[in-house]
């Protein structure tokens, strides 16, 4: 699978993230006695967290290769963690609102959110492995394609055709 490498560009969460964060939700009837839109912000929370938690593992996989290479320090790091996690909560609370209150006023659409979910966690799960990947060093992405191939598993598709000694950027 093809992919820009760029390992300055700081990835941000996107719509993969939106039918998965417009399906979260989190439990807060206990401290909402008598609240009425108990859904409403139950849904609106429950994106958020699912935005912010992948923003700070997409953020946090992506700035510890600039970190491990020197091009920042840990403080840096935290900082544009901390920058892209509240971003994306922004835009998670924005996105998990209108989705909380699409799914209120149709909650057929339930069924088709979560087919589309699981094309985003795939999409996800993709950009997590390739922030991860481009942590790596070279002598541990060597290691880990040859477990993988003693295991059965081609990572080449993956990762693209780079050899060990074209992999850094």
């Amino acid at each position: 699978m093809s992919r820009q490498h760029d390992p300055f560009r700081i990835p941000r969460a996107g719509l993969e993230t939106a039918p998965l964060a417009g399906l979260a939700s989190v439990d807060i009837s206990a401290a909402s006695e008598g609240f009425s839109g108990e859904f409403l912000a139950e849904s609106t929370l429950g994106g958020v967290m699912v935005y912010a938690i992948y923003q700070a593992l997409l953020t946090s996989l992506r700035t510890e290769a600039l970190r491990r290479r020197g091009a920042i320090t840990r403080a840096v790091q935290m900082q544009m963690i901390a920058s892209t996690v509240w971003a994306s909560t922004k835009q998670g609370a924005a996105v998990s609102l209108v989705l909380a209150v699409v799914l209120l006023v149709c909650p057929w659409l339930a069924g088709p959110l979560s087919l589309l979910g699981l094309v985003g966690i795939g999409k996800a799960s993709l950009d997590l492995f390739h922030a991860f990947w481009d942590g790596l060093d070279e002598v541990q992405r060597a290691e880990l394609l040859a477990v993988a191939m003693e295991a059965g598993v081609n990572l080449q598709g993956l990762v693209g055709d780079q050899r060990p000694s074209t992999a850094a950027a």
